[in-house]
């Protein structure tokens, strides 16, 4: 079937983006828009629903939250496999450009802001990192990091705070393997889809009020729906604790509910506060870091909201 969206061979397609903290109503508009054009397909665009393993934790839409509507990149990633934001954009250009091949929309929907910025804008290109040199890097007191910093690029130990471990350490490592300063490496940004298509964003910022009574309420209706025992058969699985899935929110809390080290009560009670954290900053990036002309939706969400959003997208997404 050909795109009915092609008119030129040099027409730019539309691709519509719903992004916010977790808990802010996403997948219901996601849902509604691919319903009111017809012809959409969602994108999961978060980190954590890329796992097979999370489907619960990570609140991935059931079959019946989909309504019939495609999902995409939905839990297709084994627990042990380590994904990250550049294997995720390769994987979501490639399923856009299958989208607007079949004739269909695609919908944007996460709130991993890492992963929406590499797909749009690209990614530096810095090669993998010298296992050895990140491990010694990585062992250095973020002083010493700092001053090993400043002999070697120094215009980016003025750049940074001198604690800030993790900045530190990552241009201290990129600069000792590759030779090249971070800030050169970002020179060669490539590989983002921002000037190839029609974008179509919504940032979902609702009250906090109202996001942190969701995050806790939606906490209890997974524990109740079994995300003990979800996060009980990933932990038995004996994986490197470090991997992603294993650092998910919910699973620590969980598994130290597991060894009697506190009560369920009292994991369901971390959990909430954790995931509050984590929306807080969700909350915090995505007011302050995408661009000013990006529409924001600061009320909560209900029905009615809903299908008013949903139409308001689909004419911007018709237009152009």
């Amino acid at each position: 079937m050909a795109s009915p969206f092609i008119s030129t061979a040099n027409a730019r397609l539309p691709v519509a983006l719903i992004a916010g903290p977790t808990a802010s109503g996403k997948s219901a508009l996601a849902v509604a828009l691919a319903k009111t054009l017809k012809n959409g397909i969602v994108v999961n665009a978060d980190a954590s629903q890329v796992y097979a393993d999370l489907a619960i934790l990570s609140a991935r839409p059931s079959e019946d939250e989909m309504e019939g509507v495609p999902h995409r990149l939905f839990g297709h990633i084994d627990a042990a496999d380590a994904h990250n934001a550049v294997r995720w954009a390769e994987e979501a250009r490639a399923v856009i450009a299958e989208a607007h091949a079949a004739g269909q929309i695609p919908i944007l929907v996460g709130g991993t802001g890492l992963h929406m910025r590499t797909l749009l804008n690209g990614i530096a290109p810095v090669p993998e990192i010298d296992p050895g040199i990140r491990e010694a890097v990585r062992a250095l007191p973020v002083a010493d990091a700092h001053a090993a910093l400043a002999a070697a690029d120094a215009a980016a130990a003025a750049r940074l705070n001198p604690a800030d471990t993790t900045r530190v350490a990552r241009a201290l490592e990129v600069v000792r393997s590759t030779g090249r300063t971070l800030a050169d490496w970002q020179q060669a940004i490539a590989g983002g889809i921002a000037d190839e298509i029609t974008l179509a964003p919504l940032i979902l910022l609702p009250p906090r009020d109202w996001l942190r009574d969701r995050c806790d309420d939606r906490l209890v209706q997974m524990f109740d729906r079994g995300a003990v025992e979800e996060a009980e058969a990933l932990l038995a699985r004996g994986l490197n604790p470090d991997l992603p899935a294993m650092r998910a929110i919910g699973v620590p809390q969980i598994a130290s509910y597991l060894r009697g080290d506190i009560s369920r009560a009292e994991a369901l009670e971390q959990t909430q506060a954790a995931t509050r954290q984590y929306a807080k900053r969700q909350y915090t990036w995505f007011r302050n870091q995408p661009p000013g002309e990006w529409a924001r939706h600061t009320k909560s969400l209900n029905i009615d909201s809903i299908k008013e959003l949903a139409i308001i997208l689909r004419d911007k997404l018709l237009t152009g």
